[in-house]
């Protein structure tokens, strides 16, 4: 049977798939356009099987604000040239406002419909690696929330107001307006994305992260050959150092660089006669904790042109 050009537009049209492709698929099928679809489906399911063990520490991170609840994701590509390609971020869009109807659980993400669409999202995120010839992973996901207050959402690096490399959100628990917080927030918000904080204050940090510093200090204190009662000092000292570092409520604001972050709070708590309270943050950097793959370019062009 004769393949047109016409047939070609029509298949792309419903697959989403590159000509050569469809005409592939039309031609190995004899023309019968719903055979084609599932040929070229089931070689978009073998192609994203193929890929989905190479290294994806590329990509985005995404919020999603919603009232009093809000959602942060990170979506991973191979290449930061795929990060860039508007698809791949109206996808990354999508997937921060399905996360924020299920409580940023990441199973429950993958089993929901995709927006606009009759498939999931895990078989849209399979379909995309088909189509974009990239692995991708929707590697995480979580969710804040206040009872009164306000969500706020920062991203540094943005390529949208959603989206960017480091993504940070802040619920802020008072029954201020909203408006009125939404300056402090803000500013917690990119403070949070400077510094990094380990917790909001000392009582919440990790009791084995404190001992383990306390440990070390102790160390170094006795090795000083200082007098106990010296070394203890010494290890209070810089026990209070070490707070200043990794607790949010003890750090210096980056905002002025010399008020201490529970100092800001407490002054904007008087201006607008409510207390303030930071319920929660979270702070996501794009691929933190991926084992970057080191082939080289030799290896990289070999198994891209077997794909």
């Amino acid at each position: 049977m004769s393949i047109t050009a016409q047939m070609v537009k029509e298949l792309r049209l419903k697959s989403s798939a590159g000509m050569m492709d469809c005409k592939k698929a039309l031609t190995e099928m004899n023309g019968d356009m719903d055979a084609a679809v599932d040929w070229l489906r089931k070689k978009g399911l073998a192609t994203a099987s193929k890929k989905s063990g190479r290294v994806a520490s590329e990509g985005l991170i995404g919020i999603s604000l919603d009232d009093n609840l809000g959602a942060i994701v990170e979506v991973n590509s191979e290449t930061d040239f795929v990060a860039r390609n508007q698809e791949f971020q109206e996808f990354v869009i999508s997937i921060s406002d399905v996360a924020i109807k299920n409580n940023g659980n990441l199973d429950e993400i993958l089993n929901s419909n995709f927006p606009n669409s009759e498939k999931n999202v895990k078989d849209t995120l399979t379909d995309k690696i088909a189509k974009i010839g990239e692995n991708m992973s929707i590697r995480r996901s979580e969710i804040v929330s206040v009872s009164n207050g306000t969500i706020i959402g920062y991203m540094h690096n943005a390529v949208h107001d959603s989206l960017g490399k480091i993504g940070v959100l802040v619920a802020l628990e008072s029954k201020a307006g909203k408006t009125s917080l939404q300056k402090l927030g803000k500013e917690l918000a990119m403070h949070i994305a400077a510094t990094s904080p380990s917790s909001i204050s000392i009582e919440d940090l990790s009791s084995e992260l404190v001992e383990r510093e306390r440990k070390v200090l102790i160390d170094q204190a006795m090795a000083s050959g200082k007098p106990e009662d010296i070394a203890k000092k010494m290890v209070e000292g810089r026990l209070r150092k070490f707070y200043s570092e990794v607790v949010l409520l003890e750090q210096t604001f980056v905002v002025d660089g010399e008020t201490k972050v529970s100092d800001v709070i407490k002054k904007v708590s008087k201006e607008l006669n409510h207390d303030i309270k930071i319920n929660s943050f979270i702070r996501y950097n794009l691929g933190e904790g991926i084992e970057k793959n080191t082939k080289n370019f030799a290896d990289e062009v070999a198994e891209q042109l077997s794909d």
